[in-house]
């Protein structure tokens, strides 16, 4: 079969061209034209011998009329990865899994695949960068040598396409969609264009057949996702791998997730057995300390639905003419901001002094529930005392130094409860409205403005 004749498109205008150019010659927008397939002819379809995997018009009706059912989902035995995907994985969901490279990707979706066939659920490992035997060494490495998990070592899209009409598996894996190529196009695999329309067709197979399809991507050097970014908004779930590689405790994170929470992680452990679910991922933020250290305060931070006490460790020291702030985990403009407020509201001053801020065990926190947290570790270091044992602290700080209440407040306490801390600064609007067994052996200490918290810590030296 003859195939289609490439034609380029602007990603800015739609505008197109028979070859490739610098410049779009519509919109005169440099490096927008992407290569795709002309237009076929009469009676025949672009997407050539892929066309089964295409799903049928469906009848326009009314959403009243529509059943709305809740989606099965099949749970992969991994309580980590169940957490971040929202129960397991849904029948006919896209997954897009993507991280550094050793990160530990591959490892995880062996073991899970593994676990589903054993369940009963037909399978499919597709790999496009190892061959059959490398897959197979890695399965005994990670102590599954009888797994009768099926391996297609293939890159060509027809063919992997034509092995899921054919096995009709429950889940396949794709590692990874960058070495997927489809006959219908010239460029390399790896290409944006390849990329795309590589993953638009296992996407509509997907939703066709009912298989669940998990996608590995590469990533950049700045960390982000490799090729287009509207791969990202086929898929229904993407997950990042984050952790540094020199570490033991890797996290997976819920950045899309139309099945569940979005912004969930999984904590886990890489082992010589593969990756170990974390069951107390606190532990792992939290100080080895004997004894309290100036410039170190605990925060009960939120992540998904599940909140994590980490430590955030402050130094403070003389500096020059021009003071550093660096900070590790934490937003780095946010710091600035937080040392003006600190001075302005506080009278806490560090205009000469270099100031480090660090999350301890490689987490990244984003929230700004942070902030209380991070002056008073700040404050803590620059006056040499350490805070309370058992201490912790959390709750937004805005610029006129009022504390504002964080999200699910009464979550974040129970868990530093549970876990055994002893006293609490936090906003007055998240302070519990009434006796709590839940609290016991809390002491809680709510306050309204920036000058209340520092006035508490040094009531409490």
């Amino acid at each position: 079969m003859a195939k289609d004749k490439s034609i380029f498109t602007c990603t800015e205008c739609g505008g197109t061209s028979a070859r490739w150019m610098g410049k779009c010659p519509s919109c005169n927008a440099w490096n927008t034209l992407l290569e795709g397939s002309s237009e076929p002819a009469a009676g025949k379809n672009r997407f050539g011998s892929v066309h089964a995997s295409l799903a049928p018009t469906s009848e326009v009706l009314p959403l009243a009329q529509i059943e709305a059912a809740d989606f099965e989902r099949h749970p992969t035995g991994i309580d980590e990865l169940d957490r971040v995907l929202g129960g397991g994985m849904v029948e006919g969901g896209v997954v897009l899994i993507g991280g550094d490279p050793g990160i530990g990707k591959s490892t995880l979706l062996l073991q899970a695949v593994d676990a589903l066939q054993r369940s009963g659920m037909n399978t499919l490992y597709v790999t496009g960068e190892e061959s059959g035997a490398q897959v197979a060494m890695r399965s005994r490495r990670l102590g599954l040598p009888d797994s009768q998990v099926p391996v297609l070592p293939e890159i060509q899209l027809e063919k992997i396409l034509h092995t899921l009409q054919s096995r009709q598996p429950g889940i396949a894996i794709i590692d990874s969609i960058q070495t997927v190529y489809s006959d219908q196009l010239t460029s390399a695999p790896g290409s944006v264009a390849q990329v795309r329309e590589c993953a638009a067709h296992l996407t509509r197979t997907a939703k066709s057949t009912g298989t669940t399809i998990v996608l590995v991507g590469h990533v950049t050097k700045e960390g982000a996702l490799a090729g287009p970014r509207v791969l990202e908004h086929m898929v229904d779930t993407v997950l990042y791998f984050e952790g540094d590689t020199h570490s033991n405790f890797r996290l997976i994170r819920a950045i899309k997730n139309r099945f569940g929470a979005v912004n969930e992680i999984g904590v886990f452990a890489m082992t010589e057995k593969g990756l170990k679910g974390v069951s107390n991922p606190s532990a792992i933020f939290l100080s080895q300390h004997a004894e309290p250290v100036p410039g170190s305060c605990v925060m009960v931070t939120l992540e998904g639905t599940r909140p994590l006490l980490v430590e955030i460790q402050a130094l403070v020291d003389s500096g020059g003419p021009s003071p550093r702030r660096l900070s590790v985990g934490l937003d780095r403009d946010r710091l600035a901001m937080l040392l003006a407020v600190l001075h302005r509201h506080a009278g806490v001053a560090c205009m000469d002094q270099d100031v480090f801020v660090n999350a301890v065990g490689g987490v990244r926190i984003s929230e700004p529930a942070a902030d209380l947290a991070v002056m008073l570790a700040i404050t803590s270091s620059l006056r040499g005392k350490a805070l309370p044992k058992g201490f912790i602290a959390f709750g937004e700080v805005g610029l006129a130094g009022e504390v504002r209440p964080a999200p699910r407040g009464q979550d974040r306490l129970k868990e530093a409860a549970k876990l055994g801390f002893k006293v609490a600064v936090v906003p007055k609007a998240n302070a519990p409205k009434k006796n709590d067994k839940a609290f016991e052996g809390l002491t809680i200490y709510p306050v309204e403005r920036i000058e209340e918290a520092m006035q508490v810590v040094r009531g409490l030296d």
